[in-house]
């Protein structure tokens, strides 16, 4: 019997938080998000939550990295190979994997291994899968991340980034997609990140424990019942988990369809370039984190609410602070800034080919 989880949609409160991980499920090309706090206030029980209510993903039967047969261009050697060779490759839906990484996780452990003697001596290339594959398509989660070898920390965000994990070994080697929803937790108690880092993580935030005293009760109340009565209180909460679910999945088919402007842009470089931010992956961050939000709201263009929302996530870890001083950049700053940045571009601003279809079409009688 599987172990029933926490309903994502019933954690009170942590909105940022619940935000930050949904925008992940949605595009996970983001990069994934860390989730700052002190012990106690649901940083796991959210991963663990969203991976349980994701939709199941379709992948090749028998492939060990669960390819995803409608992008051959991502498919592992493996099945590179049997479709060359006239196989048909059979189709099947999976629940989307959840993968808990262990601190003492070596390189090996995460990235697989070539056996070079079998290859040597039989002409075998055999591959042992690392936790790369077994994550690919689903969610990869390292609790306590500040204390993983920052070299094994650098492989899994390079994977993030790129979505496919190689591997060589003496002249041999072998591919396979590595596309999951990267989630690190951490307690800035127990020491931090190197700046390099934290900034290879697309998102980050700081939660805290509720001050609220009915909110407080709230998740006592909610924890009790659901020790009491796992399965019960699963299904109480399960039409909101399926209504989220079937959002996340509609979000997913339309992200890449999310139009935005060449004002959007110089919104989201203006922002970055008023707050000092070093580099320009924020920018990026920025741009697919809002085409995310934009797409699980239903919608196919930008508006200023998704890029000050997205911001609001990209920033905090970005933003350059003393070590005391604990000063977040909330979303109303945020949305003056934009408001200010829109107002000195929209005048002398030419505007892009969609706009120009759009302001031809409303002059049409």
């Amino acid at each position: 019997m599987s172990q029933i989880i926490y309903p994502f949609t019933a954690i009170v409160d942590q909105e940022r938080m619940k935000r930050a991980l949904i925008l992940n499920a949605v595009n996970p090309r983001i990069g994934g998000v860390l989730i700052r706090g002190e012990r106690g206030t649901g940083k796991s029980t959210a991963a663990r939550a969203l991976a349980a209510l994701l939709p199941k993903v379709k992948v090749i039967k028998d492939c060990r990295f669960g390819c995803n047969p409608d992008e051959p261009t991502t498919w592992c050697t493996e099945c590179r190979e049997r479709a060359a060779q006239g196989e048909e490759l059979p189709v099947e839906m999976r629940p989307t994997p959840f993968i808990n990484l262990p601190v003492s996780a070596t390189e090996d452990r995460v990235v697989g291994t070539l056996d070079i003697e079998m290859a040597i001596q039989k002409g075998v290339r055999h591959f042992e899968p690392g936790v790369l594959a077994a994550a690919n398509r689903g969610l990869l989660y390292i609790d306590e991340v500040n204390l993983l070898d920052d070299h094994v920390v650098d492989l899994l965000l390079d994977s993030a980034a790129m979505g496919i994990n190689i591997v060589e070994r003496e002249g041999i080697s072998f591919t396979h997609p590595a596309r999951f929803i990267l989630v690190g937790t951490m307690n800035p108690e127990e020491g931090d990140l190197r700046p390099q880092l934290l900034d290879r993580f697309a998102l980050a935030v700081d939660i805290h424990g509720i001050r609220e005293a009915r909110e407080r009760v709230l998740i006592m109340e909610r924890n009790l019942e659901f020790e009491t009565d796992p399965e019960d209180f699963r299904q109480k909460w399960l039409p909101k988990e399926l209504e989220l679910s079937k959002k996340i999945e509609a979000a997913r088919q339309i992200v890449n369809q999310v139009k935005y402007s060449k004002r959007d842009l110089l919104t989201i470089a203006g922002l970055s370039s008023s707050l000092h931010v070093d580099g320009h992956r924020s920018d990026l961050v920025i741009l697919k984190s809002a085409r995310a939000h934009a797409a699980f709201e239903g919608r196919d263009a930008l508006t200023e609410i998704d890029i000050a929302l997205a911001a609001e996530l990209a920033f905090p870890h970005r933003i350059k602070h003393g070590p005391f001083d604990q000063t977040e950049i909330g979303f109303t700053e945020l949305q003056e800034r934009i408001e200010q940045l829109q107002g000195a571009t929209n005048s002398s601003e030419p505007l892009s080919g969609g706009e120009k279809k759009k302001e031809s079409q409303k002059k049409k009688p």
